[in-house]
């Protein structure tokens, strides 16, 4: 595969995300892995941590065609508000995080990176801000004008898609609308082919329900509403199994016959992915007209500036977003 240009974007500059992009740079990526932040940042941080790093300004107009040889990181400069002390954060600098954001999410859209991985950012003190924010997956849909996305987390062996994302509990159930699971199961069956390379995606379906609803005796949504709208994208010619109860689906007997797991709300189908893969799993956008993946871990404020930090998940992203540029290509 020709070389192309991927951005990073660090997130919280308090937290470990600038810790992650210098020990990461000690590699030589097989592609121009640009980080979109403070160059000022990433030289205190990498004082701070004792790491020898080289940072070579970029920008557009002086795009790099190769990648960055080991020790050394590509670096679009992107200036903080305010100072950072690793580990404090400081709403201040919440437009800052955005702005890096906004550069990457346009970068992909006109063509510049082949896609963008994003580290973990603090909501609350983006909020805090003044700013509303409710997640990377939000801000991207908007930035791309793109009505709907899906989470899918993954890590060797299982992916995990949602239907809702974000939302209290006794909130589901109304939200899981005939219209909302077809969309989703959609957008996950294209990018499943057109992201992931897999001609005809096998996805497993959870019922909402324990037991998927016991035959209506503890529930109906499976009976109403999932059933009926995965019979018809069946009859398009769609592979997919369910509504089954994710208490058993989560087992070898049906993992290993499928491609992707579609969960109904967050609880129901992320503690399983993680309990197999933390530290090594990565949160996928899918839907969005570019590509984008992140972290599966948040902003970890104590490790920030420690050395401490585990670049595993961060690898995985990477990766996962280098394939998925060769599936399109």
């Amino acid at each position: 595969m020709k070389p192309q240009r991927f951005a990073l974007t660090p997130g919280e500059p308090a937290g470990i995300g600038p810790d992650l992009c210098l020990l990461l740079a000690a590699e030589v990526q097989p592609h121009p892995l640009i980080a979109i932040t403070s160059r000022d940042l990433l030289a205190e941080r990498a004082t701070q941590l004792g790491v020898a790093v080289t940072l070579l300004d970029v920008a557009p107009g002086h795009w790099p065609d190769a990648p960055a040889a080991a020790g050394s990181l590509y670096v679009w400069d992107t200036p903080l508000a305010a100072p950072v002390v690793a580990g404090q954060l400081d709403s201040a600098n919440a437009a800052f995080v955005l702005q890096t954001l906004t550069r990457a999410g346009n970068g992909c859209l006109n063509g510049n990176f082949a896609g963008m991985i994003t580290a973990p950012v603090h909501k609350g003190v983006i909020n805090e801000s003044g700013i509303a924010f409710s997640g990377h997956t939000e801000f991207l849909a908007e930035l791309t004008h793109t009505e709907q996305v899906v989470m899918m987390l993954a890590t060797h062996g299982l992916r995990v898609a949602l239907v809702t994302t974000h939302l209290p509990l006794r909130e589901i159930a109304d939200a899981i609308s005939a219209e909302r699971v077809e969309r989703v199961t959609r957008i996950l069956h294209a990018d499943l082919q057109d992201k992931f390379g897999i001609p005809q995606p096998r996805i497993l379906v959870c019922g909402l329900n324990p037991h998927a609803g016991e035959g209506g005796h503890l529930g109906r949504e499976e009976i109403d509403i999932i059933e009926p709208t995965l019979a018809r994208l069946r009859s398009e010619g769609m592979n997919l199994r369910g509504p089954l109860p994710a208490d058993t689906l989560f087992t070898p007997k049906y993992l290993e016959h499928c491609d992707a797991v579609l969960a109904m709300y967050h609880d129901q189908g992320l503690p399983v992915l993680k309990y197999k893969g933390f530290g090594a799993a990565v949160n996928v956008t899918l839907g969005l007209p570019i590509i984008r993946t992140s972290v599966d871990h948040g902003t970890a404020l104590d490790l920030a500036g420690s050395g401490k930090v585990d670049t595993g998940s961060l690898r995985v992203a990477l990766h996962t977003a280098y394939q998925m540029a060769e599936n399109r290509a």
